[in-house]
């Protein structure tokens, strides 16, 4: 079946009658979904299959910002509070087998409430590396501060999300932690030179490379490309993302609406997915934005296609894990 090159988001708790007519029209290759369109576990697991029937396809990426911390998007009382990521790298410091241990159970056991409304995609692990004087947007969403600590973390933060039959996202590729201000509002500058990120940023996303799907940073990189932002510069994805790093997966820009981009949002996705992203991601499903951003991009074929298959086929059904263990270890990261 043929599927649009972007991942959308939709306006509230329920599809409208314009919003189905739109889906089966275009089909998008997936849905993201936000706190306006959450309220509780029934009515979250109805909307993820009124997507579903509106698209018509089985193969789709239902996705969501689940990250624990101040990232969580399915929150109590209907769902479990999780730690944020700095808890990890934190216990790392004093017991790296009990940190990468529940990084692994604690992700898995968080996969458990996202399969049940129908979700299939979260977007972790968080890979960048936070630097003194940088911008708090990634602040303590960061596994940790110290480079082989995040790569160990990292992969077993991925490791529980397949195992509990959801993929992971590693993000916010080429890595964030340098970012002086917030993408979300203006573009941020990292001026530091292309060899002193190989031998930090860079590293952490090349040691996780054989990863399924990663997410782009709306970053200025000088060194890099004076003119372009990440997510917009062929030079940077065939240079770096899939040159020096080596990832072979499906590329996903971050969010089409950020600030950090200029044009409109129609320009914004054509731009990502002329520099080299196979999907555009829109989050804040307005309608006629949503209509633009269609239009704007190709199908989703050739190699991106295939990208998104070889992803999709990486799903698997859950494992079976130390439930016991998995909440003694949460205890002990709440703690």
């Amino acid at each position: 079946m043929t599927l649009k090159a972007f991942i959308t988001g939709v306006s509230g708790l329920r599809l409208l009658d314009e919003e189905k007519a739109f889906l089966k029209e275009v089909r998008p290759c997936g849905l993201i979904v936000f706190d306006r369109n959450i309220e509780n576990r029934d009515q979250l697991k109805r909307l993820v299959a009124d997507y579903r029937e509106a698209v018509g396809s089985d193969q789709q990426f239902i996705m969501i910002d689940q990250e624990g911390g101040r990232i969580q998007r399915m929150r109590a009382p209907h769902w479990k509070v999780w730690p944020a990521g700095a808890r990890y790298g934190e216990l790392y410091k004093t017991s790296p087998a009990a940190a990468k241990l529940g990084a692994e159970l604690v992700y898995q056991m968080m996969s458990e409430e996202l399969l049940d409304v129908g979700i299939n995609v979260n977007c972790v692990p968080l890979l960048d590396i936070p630097v003194p004087g940088a911008h708090d947007v990634i602040g303590d969403r960061a596994l940790s501060d110290d480079l082989e600590a995040i790569i160990e973390l990292g992969r077993c933060v991925a490791r529980g999300n397949l195992n509990g039959g959801v993929l992971p996202v590693i993000k916010h590729i080429p890595g964030h932690g340098r970012a002086t201000s917030d993408s979300h509002i203006a573009l941020p500058t990292i001026e530091d030179t292309r060899d002193v990120l190989e031998q930090t940023d860079f590293k952490t996303f090349k040691a996780l490379n054989d990863l399924p799907l990663a997410m782009t940073g709306h970053l200025l990189m000088t060194d890099l490309d004076p003119d372009l932002n990440v997510s917009v510069s062929r030079q940077i994805i065939s240079e770096v993302i899939r040159g020096w790093i080596g990832f072979y997966g499906l590329l996903i820009s971050d969010d089409l609406s950020m600030e950090a981009l200029s044009g409109t949002i129609g320009e914004r996705g054509h731009d990502v997915v002329e520099a080299g992203c196979d999907v555009a991601l829109y989050c804040k499903g307005i309608f006629d934005q949503m209509v633009d951003v269609a239009a704007s991009v190709p199908d989703l074929d050739g190699k991106a296609r295939h990208r998104f298959d070889m992803a999709h086929d990486q799903i698997k059904p859950a494992v079976t894990y130390d439930i016991e263990l998995a909440h003694d270890l949460l205890s002990r990261l709440q703690a």
